[in-house]
């Protein structure tokens, strides 16, 4: 299941080369992957977890300027490894080119205690178009 969402480039977004931030394309992952699970898992998933990036990969291929629009999107394409899964995630421009991709590990904790948990088929369901056996 893909989500999508898009983002536009503020004037505090950009560095002294004149486009979107390094650091930037990080908080827009971050706001893709949370905005995704903010919209498929519910309350009580939201009220009980937090997750957590283990690890980025990202490739640079293009980018914006101010008021430039990008269209984020995010899938997890494999089932949880324990506690982990990858996210993968594209930002393509208006003119459908790729700006940014990659894959991101994230990993759920339990939000009381803050020790990592397995990620339960109930809780990695919502990503999926039913979830992979």
């Amino acid at each position: 299941m893909t989500f999508t969402t898009s983002f536009t480039a503020a004037p505090d977004d950009i560095d002294e080369l004149g486009h979107v931030n390094n650091a930037v394309w990080v908080r827009w992952i971050q706001d893709l992957a949370v905005a995704h699970w903010d919209a498929v898992a519910p309350a009580e998933h939201r009220e009980a977890f937090v997750w957590v990036v283990t690890r980025h990969e990202i490739d640079y291929r293009g980018n914006l300027v101010v008021g430039g629009r990008a269209s984020g999107e995010t899938w997890v394409p494999e089932p949880p490894r324990g506690a982990r899964f990858d996210r993968h995630f594209r930002f393509t421009g208006e003119d459908g080119r790729v700006l940014v991709e990659g894959v991101t590990t994230w990993a759920m904790l339990d939000r009381a205690s803050g020790r990592l948990v397995r990620i339960r088929p109930e809780v990695a369901a919502p990503f999926f178009d039913g979830m992979p056996e």
